[in-house]
């Protein structure tokens, strides 16, 4: 399975079970609201962190497979 679908659905599962809690919990409309606005924010910001982590390997990696592959090119040129 792919990793960064597991990570979505994983944080996709805990942003719904942390909304279902703030919902049920008794609290006025209010402060539920700024709780909920808060969550989500807090969740935005971790998914950007992780997609940003993400990206930063994969760039990584296509900056490593890019080097080999002009080097085997280049050693198989000389001969």
């Amino acid at each position: 399975m792919n990793t960064s679908k597991v990570v979505i659905g994983v944080l996709g599962g805990i942003a719904v079970g942390a909304i279902a809690g703030v919902l049920f919990a008794p609290a006025k409309g209010t402060k539920t609201r700024k709780r909920i606005m808060k969550k989500g924010t807090d969740y935005t910001k971790d998914l950007k962190n992780k997609f940003e982590g993400l990206y930063s390997d994969i760039a990584t990696k296509y900056e490593n497979v890019m080097e080999e592959a002009k080097e085997f090119v280049s050693d198989h040129q000389e001969r």
